[in-house]
C-alpha cells in the first residue's frame, strides 16, 4: 500500500490502483516455493502468450534460465503446477 501511494505522489495520479489484486504470502516450504516459481515462468505459455515463456520479454524465465545453475533449473521445471491453487482470472 505504501508503495502504491508513493508511486501515485510521484505521478500525480491520488487513488490510482497500481496493482490489481495483489497479496503476499509467507511461503514456509522449499517444495511449495519452487512450484511456484515454475509457475511464474511457466504463466505467459500457460495463457497462450508465446509458446516458450522464455520468449516472453516481460517473463523472468530466459534470465533464470541463463543465469541460474543448470541444474537448479531442471529441479525447478520438474515440479508440478497443476495442482497449485493460485487464483488467476486472466
Amino acid at each position: 500500500m505504501q508503495t502504491a501511494k508513493q508511486l501515485n505522489h510521484r505521478d500525480n495520479t491520488p487513488g490510482r490502483k497500481v496493482w490489481f489484486q495483489f497479496w503476499e504470502s509467507h511461503i514456509t516450504f522449499e517444495r511449495s516455493y519452487l512450484a511456484r516459481l515454475n509457475y511464474v515462468h511457466y504463466n505467459p505459455a500457460r495463457h497462450g502468450v508465446v509458446a516458450l515463456s522464455e520468449n516472453y520479454k516481460w517473463c523472468s524465465a530466459s534470465w533464470f534460465a541463463r543465469n541460474a545453475p543448470a541444474a537448479f533449473v531442471k529441479t525447478v521445471k520438474s515440479f508440478k503446477i497443476d495442482q497449485l491453487h493460485v487464483p488467476d482470472n486472466f
